[in-house]
């Protein structure tokens, strides 16, 4: 008899995605695990989300911990720990706030992760552990192979959405941040910018921030811009800049007004 533990490795993000393809079965004692062996690619100031489900027969009072240390330890110890699902051990102090576990209740089999607002030290190797009791004893297996995850500069840009545009009608411009995360909520900011001025602050708009819950780990966030559209916008730019922790992202578009010329 033997618990199995089956976990996959993958990022789940809308543009850089890590492969996880096949698995690596280890069993010891009574645990039996298998892993996907990743390499995963993330942007800084987005989100990573590492799922990870098992089944369990004879062990109770199930836990599980996720840890971050060097390639050239064999095994992650206590110190290098980043989140456990007993809430009184201690995780590594810049891990603090940003890991959260995919499903709180560990009866429902799920032992996923998703560690927001990613810097670039986050980059690097990732293990598992579970340990539970057995016939009224402690048993645990810590799985050898491992998740790497390497975090990228933030390329990723918003997204601007721009319905057609007629001269003296209302119109609404929407912005997008790029990720799909539940972290930090990223600021949003328009600027303006007509022929040869400087980037200016768009004032006397109504601007809206918007959070919507798309699964229970994602998220997408939108601001909207609502103004009168009018032929002195025509060939103007409008830029959209979404600032993460530490990481400010844009997209600019020229706006395009259907207007008419009165020749009499």
């Amino acid at each position: 008899m033997f618990l199995l533990m089956w976990a996959t490795l993958l990022f789940f993000m809308r543009a850089d995605t890590g492969a996880s393809v096949g698995g690596t079965r280890s069993c010891r004692d009574y645990f039996c695990i298998t892993v996907s062996e990743a390499e995963i690619t993330a942007q800084a100031g987005l989100c990573v989300v590492i799922p990870c489900s098992f089944t369990s027969f004879f062990v109770s009072t199930l836990q599980h911990g996720w840890y971050k240390c060097e390639t050239s330890k064999q095994q992650c110890g206590d110190s290098d720990m980043i989140f456990h699902t007993n809430n009184n051990k201690k995780v590594q102090s810049e891990f603090k706030g940003r890991v959260s576990p995919l499903e709180p209740e560990v009866r429902q089999k799920n032992c996923g992760i998703i560690i927001n607002d990613l810097t670039e030290s986050d980059s690097g190797s990732y293990q598992l552990r579970v340990n539970g009791l057995l016939n009224r004893r402690q048993a645990g297996y810590t799985f050898p192979q491992r998740a790497t995850i390497y975090v990228k500069d933030l390329t990723q840009k918003p997204t601007v959405m721009v319905p057609p545009l007629t001269d003296r009608q209302q119109t609404t411009l929407t912005c997008t941040a790029p990720g799909l995360c539940s972290g930090s909520e990223p600021r949003i900011t328009w600027m303006w910018r007509g022929t040869g001025e400087k980037d200016t602050h768009i004032t006397g708009n109504i601007t809206a921030f918007k959070t919507e819950n798309l699964t229970a780990v994602t998220q997408r966030h939108s601001s909207t811009l609502t103004f009168n559209s009018s032929a002195k916008h025509h060939g103007t730019n409008v830029t959209c800049k979404v600032s993460f922790t530490g990481n400010i992202t844009e997209e600019t578009v020229t706006l395009n007004v259907t207007y008419f010329i009165n020749l009499y």
